[in-house]
């Protein structure tokens, strides 16, 4: 199985974060992470394909806002706890002023 390699914090931008809020799918899988909870990552409907659907998830994980966690043949996504701590209420305040 394939190391999932999450960046160190320190290395992440603000521009790189801002970044990846920037997409209409990418903000929407961050909403639902906004829960709280670790979600499937097949569980997201995305109205993009599969392998699309895993470009969006890598790259919110290397702006640092989500983690991975692969078990067996699933992998579970969440919000990185620490991209809090990086950038207080960055992601609160952009899903506040997101259009639905």
């Amino acid at each position: 199985m394939r190391q999932i390699v999450h960046p160190r914090l320190d290395a992440v931008s603000l521009e790189s974060a801002l970044s990846a809020l920037g997409d209409p799918v990418r903000l929407g899988i961050v909403g639902i992470l906004a829960d709280g909870k670790e979600h499937l990552q097949a569980d997201f409907d995305a109205p993009v394909s599969k392998s699309t659907l895993s470009h969006h998830m890598k790259t919110l994980r290397e702006a640092g806002i989500v983690q991975s966690r692969p078990e067996g043949t699933r992998c579970f996504v969440s919000l990185r706890p620490m991209f809090e701590e990086h950038f207080p209420r960055l992601l609160q305040t952009v899903l506040q002023l997101r259009s639905d």
